[in-house]
């Protein structure tokens, strides 16, 4: 409770110092605010440019939900609006008095910019934030990616800095991090698992997606929760202005998206939905076995708004996917995410814009097997329930706050395993688990002059453990020494820490700037896997009296040029990421259907270091960028090897991603994609011997070898459908992997069948070459 109290305080200081801040500046200034929004659908944009003209150091950028403020001494003035892919609108307005302006831009048709680009030509120079890319959703289907399916997440692992736990997998690693220290929240809600199928898709239908925004260094104070990264994903919030419909039809999916207005220029509604359809061609397969089999995902994303009145605007989202595998009689599997947003943005006055949202989250999956004689089934589970307030002040034209708290309730069930009667399977039930995770931040954008710009803050955050069950400690060596019984509610241990939180961009001159920043991040979930990369049966544990919430300090500098007119675009950035308490098992540690699972982890320490380069070219029939990545990660446990430093799974020294795009005409769009990085850290066997007449091998270091290196060319092409009003569509034609690599998926080693005296050594590739068409249609 003091703890809460202790919140509550601070939130509300916040707000008396904003009040009176409040009526000292306005006194010598104007405000100007309103939303920015899509001329043609009345949808907000999220950081578009809101720049005076001929004033250098007035501007702002719009929040997330398409608001902006900005304070002017009376007189005549130029706003300049702009947005990628927008035409540019430019309106002279006399301020004499506090304004409301809203703007309505309309979209480009002859723009050709990347995929990954900045709001303003120069924005990548002035902005004080680093280690921050925004994704362009409209431009990705000229990015070639598996099966012709656009992928967000396949898209950002174009990125130095970010990269892909592997082919046929849609987690990511981001700067030495783990795939679990990366924070994914769509419409503020997070996801615990966004793949499909295993991994060979990512949930998020691009169809949907409005805004993509990713931190991976100098992480806002307002996001938290997460070692690595934060990637940001907003959905369309509908069209107002007239019902449209969307979609395509692919080789082994479709989609379709509808979106209109209830009550024009005033209220909307999206729906989109996807699913795969490889099951239906079973039905064909020669083998009658097959056709029992399943083996499909769908996912539906909904959203819908109502603007009350000019102060207050309610949004209603919602997320429902599902995958579902199984083998004729004898196995089925399947896993989905759900997730609610409500959201009430209000205008306390023209300076203090407020989002309150309620938040839903769940994450589950199920494994049966129905062998006669020994069924049984598998169920595990991760929800949360989440209440957030943000505030924006504008307090002047210097300085810019960010403040609010948000408050979150944990409760995970880690398995329970049930069987009927007749079964020779065990039921086991492990006891769920609850927690709150509390937080209080403040930050404020300081534009010191025109050449120097500062974002600093603070984040606190605490974590505590609730009872309604047994909790037990154990020693180094796993051996249980206590265990208490704890009353539901009661708190059974807490952790508090304080999350500063700095960046700065110094501008050299028009086309060079060098920024700077400092991060901490505190991370109280933890995903414990067996394997490489990411399962959907992968367990989540919480901070308990064993272990504690996971700290990472980041280091970051860049240097940032531009060339010819902000044509192209160069950066290097350095970075170091020192972690403590990280996580690993023992080995052989079973984690399905273990009641004692943290009696098999060991705790120590990481650290990451690395160099990326960008290189980018923004404009023109031709585009596209080169990025370059040479980094390190390693980790440190007393326990093994021999308490010596030793590669992380995740380390790859080396990854290189090119881009081109080029677009000769009106209809025809080419692209390609190649992409380069190091072989996976991996344990190899260095002996073996028989026991019982089998080969056991015995295996050297941790994460001593390494895969063959990975490597890939894929191509694509777009053909946009004759020009007509009414009707637009469009032929995407892909090649996956071009020249056939045989890139390692897995390596298994077995006793070479003729001569069991050696040892054999066997790589699974998933993909080999591979075709796609898409028809994608808008009316």
């Amino acid at each position: 409770m003091k703890r809460i109290f202790a919140f509550k305080v601070f939130i509300v200081l916040i707000l008396i110092y904003c009040s009176s801040a409040t009526v000292l500046f306005a006194q010598k200034n104007y405000t100007v605010n309103g939303i920015v929004k899509n001329a043609s659908t009345g949808e907000t944009l999220i950081g578009a440019s809101v720049k005076i003209s001929g004033v250098s150091q007035l501007g702002t950028s719009t929040n997330n939900y398409g608001f902006y403020s900005i304070n002017l001494p009376a007189g005549q003035y130029k706003f300049e609006i702009s947005y990628v892919g927008y035409v540019t609108q430019i309106k002279e307005l006399n301020i004499t008095a506090n304004t409301k302006q809203d703007f309505s831009i309309e979209e480009s048709n002859n723009l050709s910019e990347v995929v990954i680009t900045n709001i303003r030509r120069n924005e990548n120079l002035v902005k004080p934030q680093m280690g921050v890319e925004k994704l362009n959703v409209k431009d990705i289907q000229n990015i070639p990616v598996l099966f012709g399916e656009k992928d967000i997440l396949k898209t950002l692992q174009l990125l130095p800095g970010i990269k892909s736990a592997g082919e046929g997998n849609s987690g990511f690693y981001v700067r030495g991090g783990a795939t679990d220290q990366n924070l994914i929240l769509l419409d503020e809600a997070p996801v615990y698992n966004a793949s499909h199928l295993l991994g060979f898709f990512s949930t998020f239908n691009s169809d949907a997606i409005k805004d993509v925004t990713v931190y991976k260094g100098g992480m806002p104070a307002q996001y938290g929760g997460r070692l690595s990264s934060v990637l940001d994903v907003r959905m369309n919030d509908g069209n107002r202005k007239e019902t449209t419909f969307e979609g395509g039809i692919g080789l082994i999916s479709s989609r379709l998206k509808v979106e209109g207005p209830f009550v024009k220029d005033k209220s909307s509604f999206m729906i989109s939905g996807r699913r795969t359809y490889a099951d239906a061609f079973l039905a064909f397969a020669p083998d009658t076995s097959l056709r029992e089999n399943t083996l499909y995902f769908y996912d539906l994303n909904a959203k819908a708004n109502y603007q009350l009145d000019d102060k207050n605007t309610v949004y209603l989202s919602g997320y429902f996917g599902r995958d579902k595998l199984g083998l004729s009689n004898t196995f089925g599997f399947n896993w989905g995410n759900a997730t609610g947003t409500l959201r009430w943005n209000h205008l306390f006055s023209n300076r203090l814009f407020s989002n309150t949202s309620l938040i839903v989250s769940k994450y589950d999956y199920t494994i049966e097997n129905l062998l006669s004689g020994s069924e049984f089934k598998v169920n595990s589970s991760i929800s949360d329930f989440n209440l957030k307030q943000d505030f924006n002040f504008s307090l002047n034209n210097k300085h810019e706050l960010k403040f609010g708290f948000d408050a979150i309730h944990h409760t995970i069930a880690p398995g329970e395993i049930s069987s009927p009667s007749t079964s020779s399977v065990n039921e086991i039930k492990i006891e769920n688990r609850k927690g709150i995770e509390l937080a209080a931040y403040i930050s404020d954008q300081y534009n010191l002059s025109d050449k120097i710009k500062l974002v600093y803050g603070l984040r606190i955050s605490s974590f505590s453990l609730l009872g309604g069950g047994n909790f037990k400690t154990f020693d180094v060596d796993g051996i249980e020494t206590s265990s208490t019984f704890y009353k539901p509610g009661e708190i059974v241990k807490s952790y508090v820490n304080l999350e500063p939180r700095f960046s700065a961009s110094f501008q050299l001159d028009d086309t060079k700037s060098i920024k700077t920043s400092y991060t901490r991040n505190v991370q109280n979930l933890h995903l414990m896997s067996n394997s490489t990369a990411t399962s959907p049966t992968d367990l989540y544990i919480m901070n308990s009296l064993n272990t504690k919430p996971e700290l990472a300090d980041q280091f970051s500098l860049g240097y940032f040029n531009n060339f010819k007119d902000n044509d192209y675009e160069f950066s290097a950035e350095v970075y170091y990421k020192p972690m403590q308490n990280q996580i690993e098992y023992r080995n052989g540690t079973d984690l399905r259907g273990n009641q004692n699972v943290e009696a098999d982890l060991i705790y120590g320490k990481g650290r990451a270091y690395g160099l990326e380069l960008f290189f980018k070219k923004k404009y023109g029939k031709f585009n596209g960028w080169v990025g370059y990545t040479l980094s390190k990660t390693e980790r440190q446990f007393d326990l093994i090897s021999d308490g010596n430093w030793f590669n992380a799974r995740q380390d790859r020294p080396h990854d290189v991603s090119v881009v081109g795009i080029y677009k000769p005409g009106k209809r025809w769009i080419f692209s390609s994609t190649f992409v380069y990085s190091s072989g996976n850290a991996v344990t190899f066997p260095i002996g073996k011997y028989v026991l019982d007449g089998q080969t056991v091998f015995f295996y050297g270091e941790r994460n001593a070898n390494r895969t063959p290196d990975f490597h890939r060319l894929d191509v694509s092409a777009t053909l946009e459908g004759k020009p007509n009003k009414k009707f637009k569509s469009s032929w995407n034609f892909g090649i996956y992997n071009l020249y056939n690599r045989k890139n390692p998926f897995a390596i298994n080693f077995q006793d070479n069948p003729d001569n069991t005296t050696q040892t054999q050594a066997v790589q699974t590739s998933l993909f080999g070459i591979i075709p796609s068409v898409t028809w994608n249609f808008k009316f």
